[in-house]
């Protein structure tokens, strides 16, 4: 199977050491015994191990890397060469999954599919705070639909019959439905009965529903 290494250093005085080395060593000794190909890799220098994964050039072309030639396994030395921060690992780890991406830390394997009680926490806060955000997006969108209707009278985006058919078409669409209605025919009926007469909803080319035939009648 085909994978890459990926090694960072923090600092001028690790480039210049024996990191580079050491880590190149772990990753290759990992590989070798579990029977990966070592295909391609990536370094990146003097990067902090709290910048996230798109903040570091050489992470992201590796990224790119395994896209393009359908690698989907990421080695390191450890979980800290990935990040130090533990919310910047769990959060890049999440994106590479997204991606179909692997990344395994050779000094502890499991480490991103184990179930520490450190890691549980911190996928159970990002999980709350992810859901959070969507509700409070949710909330604007509505409070923001609400103030449009009260200024227009309908929700932004969703245009009336009347816009879409034209003035014209409309009312004729809407003199059908009332002289259908005068005939004490259901609702269902007169959809049908629109929808043989080529009035139909747009989007779907159904007939209309209930309530849109209840307010062509009432309006």
């Amino acid at each position: 199977m085909k994978a890459v290494m990926y090694l960072r250093t923090s600092s001028a005085t690790n480039i210049e050491g024996d990191s580079e080395d050491r880590q190149k060593e772990a990753i290759t000794k990992y590989a070798d015994s579990q029977g990966y190909e070592i295909v391609s890799g990536a370094y990146d220098q003097a990067v902090k191990g709290s910048d996230s994964i798109h903040e570091r050039e050489g992470f992201a072309q590796l990224i790119q890397y395994c896209v393009d030639n359908e690698v989907s396994v990421i080695l390191c030395e450890n979980a800290s060469r990935f990040a130090r921060d533990v919310i910047v690992q769990e959060l890049g780890y999440r994106e590479l999954k997204k991606l179909n991406l692997q990344l395994i830390p050779v000094d502890a394997p499991d480490y991103f599919t184990g179930d520490s009680p450190s890691l549980n926490m911190i996928r159970q806060i990002l999980g709350a705070v992810s859901e959070f955000e969507k509700s409070n997006l949710v909330s604007k969108l509505r409070s923001a639909r609400e103030r449009v209707k009260a200024k227009t009278g309908k929700c932004e985006g969703r245009k009336s019959l009347r816009e879409i058919f034209g003035d014209m078409r409309f009312r004729k669409l809407q003199k059908k439905a009332m002289k259908l209605s005068d005939q004490s025919l259901s609702y269902a009926k007169i959809a049908v009965i629109l929808a043989d007469q080529g009035f139909v909803q747009p989007s779907t080319y159904k007939p209309f529903n209930k309530s849109q035939v209840m307010r062509l009648i009432k309006q």
